[in-house]
């Protein structure tokens, strides 16, 4: 019995303290009180979890949904008032800038040029009689004049010839009314017989038909093109941007996108312009907004085609052979705009370290200064034997 009261009171040996320390994960200097130990926290026997600082390239992007249109179109319509004679390419057809691509008959038929010609006559020959009528009326208000100024002749005489003057000089002016507006006609109507073809505006391929033979047309008619030509080498990209983002964009940013009808394939453009509009049906009743980014992207095999959904991203900043570290790593920072993160040493401990983040991402951050590449930077928070305060007093005393 007093065997066991003495060994409840006879003080642990140093070994017997050591297998207590590995077992509960404490690291051996801060469990003894020997001289030799450091005043640092050593992390030889607890199991961390660290990331490695490495370089690596990091972009910043605004991620965007978009559709491809075409870029430089231009639709072939008639300039005259007829009938449709005939459509010569059809939807997907290529053709070259100038080639005949319909031909029309005009509503204006020869017959009624030829009558225009003949009343154009007419009123020439009136015209001339007419003149013949004021030229003499001239002469004899001349003549009443005259006698006027010598009392030879009678009042009414006088207004009479001057009357007649005046008349003659009406029917002259509206008969050369009449020519000039029938010199109009007969223009138009020699302009509108030469305009019998309708060519192609530019080169491209057709991809919109709304002509066929028989269809009678007007000039300026409402309704859509009568022929549609696109050149296809080059394509627009139209991508919806929600207005938190679209004031990071920039013109000549590059942007890149993926399509689903080519998986794994990446194409690219310069952002062109932010239309300052919002986009059609955003921004209404607590809508959010968004607004219209366009940017162009070459096509040259025409393997992207109008309609296609585009998923794009726009590079707003980019830092290459950058020193990487995890974005969730960085904690909440200071007042001097720095991050403090825990980086364990070469000789394993834990040490404090202020560092300053450039460019970053939800995944990513770069790191300007305070850490070097290869060092390892700690997960989580530091683990609590690391924390243990340093023993005040000597195990081995009673």
């Amino acid at each position: 019995m007093n065997d066991e009261k003495a060994s409840s009171h006879r003080p642990i040996s140093a070994s017997a303290f050591l297998v207590l320390a590995l077992s509960v994960n404490i690291p051996l200097a801060q469990a003894t009180d020997s001289p030799e130990a450091p005043p640092a926290a050593e992390v030889t026997e607890v199991k961390l979890d660290t990331v490695t600082v490495r370089r690596g390239d990091l972009e910043q992007t605004v991620d965007a949904i978009g559709k491809l249109q075409f870029h430089r179109f231009a639709d072939a319509n008639v300039q005259v008032a007829g009938q449709i004679k005939n459509v010569l390419f059809a939807v997907g057809d290529a053709v070259q800038e100038g080639k005949l691509v319909m031909e029309i008959s005009p509503a204006i038929r020869a017959n009624q040029m030829e009558t225009n010609r003949a009343q154009m006559a007419r009123l020439r020959a009136e015209l001339a009689d007419q003149q013949a009528q004021t030229d003499f009326a001239e002469l004899q208000f001349k003549r009443q004049t005259q006698l006027k100024a010598q009392n030879a002749t009678r009042e009414e005489s006088f207004e009479s010839s001057r009357m007649s003057l005046s008349s003659a000089r009406a029917r002259t002016d509206a008969i050369n009314a009449q020519i000039q507006q029938l010199e109009a006609t007969l223009k138009f109507d020699e302009e509108s017989s030469r305009h019998t073809q309708v060519l192609a505006p530019l080169s491209g391929t057709v991809v919109a038909v709304n002509a066929r033979p028989g269809q009678t047309v007007g000039v300026g008619q409402a309704g859509l093109p009568l022929m549609r030509i696109a050149d296809l080498s080059q394509m627009t990209v139209q991508a919806r941007v929600a207005e938190i983002d679209v004031t990071g964009l920039r013109r000549g940013i590059t942007a890149n996108f993926q399509t689903p009808g080519y998986p794994g394939r990446t194409w690219s453009g310069k952002l062109r312009q932010v239309l300052p509009v919002p986009a059609e049906g955003t921004g209404e009743q607590g809508k959010q907004t968004f607004y219209n980014v366009l940017f162009e992207v070459d096509n040259p095999q025409q393997e992207l085609m109008s309609g296609m959904t585009t998923h794009v991203q726009f590079i707003v900043a980019q830092a290459k052979d950058a020193l990487l570290l995890p974005a969730n790593l960085l904690g909440t920072r200071d007042a001097a705009g720095m991050y403090q993160v825990s980086v364990v040493n070469l000789d394993r401990r834990i040490v404090a370290r202020k560092v300053k983040i450039g460019l970053r991402t939800a995944q990513q951050a770069q790191v300007l200064s305070g850490l070097e590449a290869g060092e390892q930077v700690l997960v989580g928070p530091v683990p609590a034997p690391a924390l243990q305060p340093k023993p005040a007093a000597a195990v081995g005393k009673p």
